[in-house]
């Protein structure tokens, strides 16, 4: 047995765990830039929170509120510009998967002198900000990851860049930050947590440590799979989906994630589908497809989700992301030629080939005649 595992961030879950622990700010320095979005840092009662524990703790702060979804290279260059000119000693990233993975990018921009494009060639000379994360959202999992994913235009996709040194320092979990998601977002991101889940325990760089976690991840996802249906969200699923979502970060940190995140990159980028959502949509048949190769595998998933067939796990998936989108053959053409030249491709358990590709897609998403 040959392995390497690293999760170098401190993980605080808990309701109250900001003000809890305030005194982890202080570690990282006395001046911090937050970076967040425009809204629902503030809506969430999170915003509140830090600033007031950041005042407790005579830490000088600044806020950056402009990070949409899906960020762009102009909006984190413009962070970057922010952070610049006010120097600060950390970078505090507070929001669903979008702000923490643009606030990876600024903590990297802040001390280089680099465009957002430079970033993937992943020669920047100085290190990162250090990174204090609370997400508001239970699915992307980035507050435990090295990655940072960045909407390219000019590629017409998003890609993700990684280096150590952009883990968050220190997460901060409350669920009560994620009540005031809507049951849409809720669901979208919580699907998003369980595809990191499954497709890290597919994965080609899986290892006997990341599939224990992925398996519970799976789990705590079936755990709260009825809620999830039925829309019924009180503190207790809030904070399993959290778990899930904080669990199967913890995988793709190891793993990487497959195909379904190169395919499903395209739905969102083309047509703004969530970008769990786009996920979802494709599970069932990416479990049908790598069957024959890791059979055991793929019993295990179904299992842990209290599912016997891939049938049964695509309806799970038509109860839980209902009224598809509609495209066209060239369309699914288009989304296999991106997807094909994407690095995460190569970790899928069994190789795709385009065709392939396509006919995943084919059997997963609703097409014109």
């Amino acid at each position: 047995m040959e392995f390497k595992f690293l999760m170098p961030t401190k993980v605080l879950l808990g309701v109250g765990c900001v003000a809890g622990n305030k005194e982890e700010f202080s570690k990282l320095g006395q001046k911090a830039l937050i970076v967040t979005g425009r809204n629902s840092a503030k809506a969430s009662g999170a915003l509140a929170d830090v600033t007031t524990v950041l005042d407790e703790q005579a830490i000088v702060w600044e806020l950056f509120d402009q990070i949409e979804e899906n960020p762009t290279f102009a909006v984190v260059e413009a962070g970057g510009a922010a952070a610049r000119r006010f120097k600060p000693d950390m970078i505090i990233a507070i929001g669903g998967g979008s702000p923490l993975d643009a606030a990876k990018a600024i903590a990297v921009l802040a001390v280089n002198f680099i465009s957002a494009s430079e970033l993937y060639k992943g020669d920047f000379q100085a290190a990162p900000l250090p990174i204090a994360a609370i997400p508001l959202t239970a699915g992307t999992g980035s507050e435990v990851t090295p990655y940072s994913i960045l909407t390219d235009s000019e590629r017409q996709t998003k890609r993700s860049f990684s280096d150590v040194r952009i883990f968050p320092q220190i997460a901060f979990l409350d669920a009560r930050y994620t009540h005031t998601q809507s049951r849409a977002v809720t669901v979208n991101t919580a699907v998003d947590a369980l595809s990191h889940a499954i497709e890290g325990y597919l994965s080609k760089r899986s290892t006997a440590v990341s599939d224990c976690l992925a398996l519970e991840a799976i789990r705590s996802f079936g755990r709260a799979c009825n809620a999830l249906v039925l829309g019924e969200f009180d503190i207790s699923v809030r904070e399993e989906l959290l778990y899930t979502s904080l669990l199967g970060g913890v995988v793709i940190a190891q793993t990487g994630t497959t195909a379904v995140h190169a395919l499903g990159y395209s739905l969102t980028y083309f047509y703004q589908v969530p970008h769990g959502r786009a996920n979802g949509l494709l599970l069932g048949e990416y479990l049908r497809f790598n069957e024959p190769v890791v059979p055991q595998k793929v019993e295990a998933v179904l299992a842990a989700l209290g599912l016997k067939t891939v049938d049964e796990m695509k309806v799970l998936m038509s109860r839980l992301l209902p009224s598809r989108e509609v495209y066209s053959q060239e369309e699914l053409h288009k989304f296999v030629a991106i997807a094909s030249e994407a690095a995460n491709i190569v970790n899928t358990p069994r190789q795709p080939g385009k065709e392939d590709l396509y006919n995943l897609l084919l059997q997963s998403l609703t097409c014109k005649a």
